[in-house]
């Protein structure tokens, strides 16, 4: 071989080693999450992703922040696109995760549980929101996502109006309507909601698990039976006579979540029911009151569960490196932070949490779970229930549609989709 041949050999050689290196460094992870930047999750899910670019200097890691409400609407499209992340956080849920792993459209992650050691960080309870079965409906199958994090709903209290005013937490719905009642008797509206969003349908759960029992929540979770309506319109009931009592403006039937927070957050508004992913939120933003939670006084159940999950898509290019960032969120370091953001953290070493929101909730968490009275959230059940509801719960507020026709309503969505098992 001459010399010009040997050179020409080590050139090419060198050129294909470039290009293998090129590619290397080319290499993209892409994530997605919807948490505000300022919630707990936001700001212990960015410090996780410094770590874990620093850790991958040769990964080009992109994030992209998105809206809850875009992954509800077009979550099964675009996950269904070659524009899907390679892991990103999801709804649970029978309505959303269990539907899209039904699809065939998420990485089937039981292999990863063991590799990774979520089963010895994650109790069976942490895991029953991961599993869905071949209908999506929750609880058993394979496991689709993880969650790092628990959420509950509860009722946001402003301490320094209560204590102004004479009045103590409450332990019942009677002595809830009393100080709302006692509230509005000094010309103020006690209860900032945003009945078109999020925070309306769950006050409306809320109240309906006042007269659910076992069966009834497993019934309606599950999709075992047609939908036992009476709950439901106790609960319409209850809020119609709120929002004519003043207890809840008008002017709310219009109001979103962000817009009824910042009532609260502002010191305009004595309470609001929402969930704890505001709570970092609030420990960040409030400054001029002291403000605490309190759970709403039902017999068992709360709206709350896990946390949203971690999925990876069926296209993900890059299952380890999605299965390594799950762990990393799930690692000691990463729930010391976020319950020290002040969120529920689910696998903490309580001595470690020095923030006393995160304290808190963690305590609130415990105080429901104990009793197994995580009732899950209302749009669950049915795909494209979360619209449903919050269209019908419009109506219900502005006074377009009665409590019984509410009901009736939403129990025709709901036993359609049931009989359809």
């Amino acid at each position: 071989m001459t010399s010009l041949s040997k050179l020409a050999l080590v050139a090419a050689a060198s050129l294909t080693m470039l290009s293998s290196a090129a590619m290397a460094q080319q290499k993209t992870f892409n994530i997605w999450w919807f948490e505000d930047p300022t919630s707990s999750e936001g700001i212990a899910w960015t410090k996780a992703l410094d770590e874990f670019k620093a850790k991958h200097p040769d990964v080009t890691v992109n994030f992209q922040q998105k809206t809850f409400q875009q992954l509800q609407a077009a979550g099964s499209m675009i996950l269904n696109s070659d524009q899907a992340p390679d892991v990103l956080e999801y709804n649970k849920g029978n309505a959303t995760a269990g539907l899209v792993a039904s699809q065939g459209l998420l990485t089937n992650l039981d292999d990863y549980v063991t590799k990774e050691g979520w089963d010895k960080i994650l109790n069976s309870g942490d895991l029953v929101l991961s599993k869905y079965d071949d209908k999506g409906i929750y609880g058993s199958g394979h496991v689709w996502g993880i969650s790092v994090y628990g959420e509950y709903v509860s009722c946001f209290y402003n301490i320094d109006m209560f204590n102004k005013a004479g009045l103590k937490v409450p332990t019942t719905i009677d002595e809830w309507v009393a100080d709302m009642d006692a509230f509005k008797k000094q010309g103020i509206t006690p209860l900032a909601l945003g009945a078109i969003d999020t925070s309306g349908q769950h006050l409306l759960a809320s109240l309906a698990y006042t007269k659910a029992d076992d069966t009834w929540v497993q019934n309606y979770q599950g999709l075992k039976a047609p939908l036992d309506g009476a709950p439901y319109l106790y609960a319409a009931q209850t809020l119609t006579d709120w929002v004519s009592k003043g207890y809840i403006s008008k002017d709310s039937t219009g109001m979103k979540d962000p817009d009824a927070a910042q009532l609260f957050m502002s010191g305009k508004a004595p309470m609001y029911v929402s969930g704890t992913w505001n709570l970092g939120t609030f420990a960040s933003t409030i400054k001029d009151f002291k403000w605490g939670q309190f759970v709403i006084p039902t017999p068992k159940y709360s709206v709350g569960s896990t946390g949203n999950l971690w999925v990876v898509p069926k296209g993900s290019k890059n299952a380890d490196l999605a299965a390594e960032w799950i762990s990393l969120t799930l690692s000691p370091k990463y729930q010391t932070e976020l319950a020290n953001d002040g969120g529920v953290a689910i696998a903490a070493d309580p001595s470690t949490i020095t923030n006393d929101v995160g304290k808190n909730a963690a305590a609130v968490f415990k105080q429901i779970s104990d009793k197994n009275g995580l009732g899950f959230y209302p749009d669950w059940p049915v795909p494209g229930y979360y619209d449903v509801l919050n269209q019908k719960d419009t109506g219900l507020f502005q006074g377009t549609l009665t409590p019984q026709q509410f009901v009736d309503q939403i129990k025709k969505v709901y036993d359609d989709a049931q009989a359809s098992q």
